[in-house]
């Protein structure tokens, strides 16, 4: 954490008490891949199964969004939970 971080926690904690500390909606980062990404990702992959980096290229290139390969990678997980093996 940084000083920045913990100072702005305490400014929360003095005006708000321990309510001021919960993460309200809009706090935080904002996510880079969500559900509406999936259909996209699944074509990436599709096209490309062997290379993660080639499929997170497609995507980029399908999204015009853009990922670090290890998001791309936390992303995979949820595309198998609905894959019967």
């Amino acid at each position: 954490m940084t000083v920045q971080t913990v100072g702005s926690w305490v400014k929360r904690f003095e005006s708000q008490g321990i309510n001021g500390l919960y993460t309200c909606p809009g706090q935080g980062r904002k996510t880079i891949m969500d559900c509406s990404d999936e259909k996209a990702v699944r074509r990436a992959i599709e096209s490309d199964r062997q290379s993660v980096r080639a499929a997170k290229e497609a995507w980029q290139n399908a999204s015009s969004k853009e990922a670090s390969e290890s998001t791309f990678k936390r992303f995979l997980p949820a595309l198998a939970q609905d894959i019967d093996v």
